[in-house]
């Protein structure tokens, strides 16, 4: 790792991190609390390989720093945690590795609480419930919610309702043209919403079966991945991994609109200032992909379906407000959405 890992920390603005390595299993985990101001961390557990440490390590400081600013503008009693599960390249068992992490997350006692996220499901939840308390998303029979990513895919599309309000002066979806890039969990969910609300998609896949999905049960027009970028349509919904707002996309980019389920969309912070200066409105992607975090958080005191979504539903009034200072302020909206949440915290004693 070429940065000293307190330099990371400094860069990120944490904050703690938590280490553990199992040789039985190979379990290589990382868990990044970002802020427990609010309450104690939550987060996701992303199991994925990587070609480096240090690419593993600065993956989980943005995904939970992430968090802390997610779960600060929904209203989450939560901070920000993640943990980045490195998967190992050979054979391996599953459900020990899982067990092994589930000990280690038990073992920071409830200051982080882990979820489902890339790369891990219900039954890499369910493995980790046999062995801590500390986990959501499990199976609505042991008093979870289940899947979360329709949550999440709920709200993003409150949220492209907000932005298509600002920006078309739409009271609905009827007609919009959407370019989504990812059709996996939450993906696929989210086309199903704006296909039963009359939009017209367009959808690229890494995985060509995923995309033939959404051409077959929603309509969709298949495009590669390459293409995606240079769709002709009002929104484009970046739905995969980050990042995928950069230099090299961004003049390609052919929308009025980005709002999408993909964590840390910009490369960078002036990517926003970029989208800002081509005339496109930007969803800051952890305001409107927060569904799943709020419905998973109900999990902790209580699952409540109903209340899940009617929160999930408020995500609408969230990015009309940011679009409405930002327009206001001539600022960028993710610049807005970071004051919003920076706003918050100062208001919580330490």
């Amino acid at each position: 790792m070429t940065t000293p890992l307190f330099e990371l920390l400094e860069h990120h603005d944490y904050g703690e991190v938590h280490l553990a390595r199992d040789a039985a299993t190979g379990l290589k985990a990382i868990v990044a609390i970002h802020d427990t101001r609010l309450g104690p961390a939550l987060g996701g557990c992303r199991f994925i390989p990587y070609e480096t440490e240090r690419d593993a390590i600065v993956d989980a400081l943005r995904l939970a720093r992430g968090m802390t600013y997610k779960a600060a503008l929904a209203g989450i009693a939560h901070g920000g945690g993640k943990s980045v599960l490195i998967k190992p390249t050979g054979q391996f068992d599953r459900a020990a590795l899982f067990r092994a992490f589930g000990r280690f997350v038990e073992h920071l006692g409830g200051h982080y609480i882990t979820a489902e996220d890339s790369g891990t499901s219900i039954e890499d939840m369910e493995v980790l419930r046999g062995v801590t308390k500390h986990v959501t998303g499990v199976k609505p029979e042991h008093g979870g919610s289940g899947d979360p990513s329709p949550f999440t895919a709920l709200g993003v599309r409150r949220g492209i309702e907000a932005c298509v309000k600002r920006v078309l002066g739409k009271d609905d979806l009827e007609g919009v043209s959407v370019a989504v890039q990812g059709v996996g969990h939450v993906g696929y969910h989210l086309c199903r919403e704006l296909h039963a609300l009359g939009a017209q998609l367009t959808v690229a896949d890494i995985d060509p079966l995923k995309a033939e999905r959404a051409q077959r049960e929603l309509s969709a027009r298949v495009v590669s991945l390459d293409a995606i970028f240079e769709a002709d349509c009002d929104v484009f919904a970046p739905c995969a991994l980050g990042s995928a707002l950069n230099d090299a996309t961004i003049p390609r980019l052919r929308c009025k609109i980005v709002a999408g389920a993909a964590n840390n969309q910009l490369a960078e912070p002036r990517h926003g200032d970029d989208l800002m200066q081509r005339g496109i409105l930007y969803a800051p992607d952890y305001a409107i992909n927060a569904g799943g975090l709020i419905n998973v958080a109900q999990e902790v005191v209580g699952y409540d379906e109903a209340v899940s979504r009617a929160r999930t539903m408020k995500i609408y009034d969230t990015i009309y407000e940011i679009a409405e200072r930002a327009e206001r302020a001539m600022t960028p909206t993710y610049r807005v959405a970071d004051t919003m949440v920076e706003e918050r915290l100062a208001r919580v004693a330490v």
